[in-house]
């Protein structure tokens, strides 16, 4: 597995990661807030117009590829404050319970001690199953967050804390 940093000037991998991420969370979003929120948040957030502008905020991007160049999974994150705020955290369906989730957070926790951050947080939709998952790799819940995102539109999340 590699895991690619993608960069701005990455014309052609900005194209390929908007998407890959389009499709990894279309599939995976649709069945828990809709397909009209989720394509709403897609085109927010994973269309190259929003890579693009997330990137020149000065988020940070991998896309984790296997040996043989498939797209696995793609993990995004930055410096807010006195934490590392993990943005997204995505594994295609065909890459779940193997391991590899463990190796982008490896990354993050990377980039956090790095800055002298001692933790990371995220956002989890209430209703997504995935909550388990942070749980088991040591994230717990700090409180919870219901952001108006447009068009009525709202993101009804657990904040989730990991100590580092």
């Amino acid at each position: 597995m590699k895991l690619i940093n993608v960069t701005l000037e990455d014309d052609d991998l900005i194209c390929e990661l908007s998407d890959f991420a389009s499709e990894v969370v279309k599939d995976y979003y649709d069945p828990i807030i809709g397909p009209e929120q989720n394509d709403y948040m897609i085109t927010l957030f994973q269309s190259v117009k929003g890579i693009r502008e997330q990137l020149g905020m000065g988020e940070i991007y991998y896309l984790l590829t296997t040996d043989d160049d498939k797209k696995a999974g793609f993990v995004c994150f930055f410096q807010r404050n006195d934490e590392m705020y993990l943005n997204k955290f995505y594994l295609h369906n065909d890459y779940r319970g193997r391991g590899y989730g463990g190796l982008m957070l490896d990354l993050v926790k990377e980039h956090a001690r790095k800055l002298g951050l001692n933790k990371i947080t995220l956002n989890v939709n209430k209703n997504n199953p995935t909550v388990k998952i942070y749980e088991k790799m040591g994230f717990y819940v700090i409180r919870e967050e219901k952001n108006p995102i447009g068009r009525g539109f709202y993101m009804d999340d657990y904040v989730y804390q990991l100590d580092l």
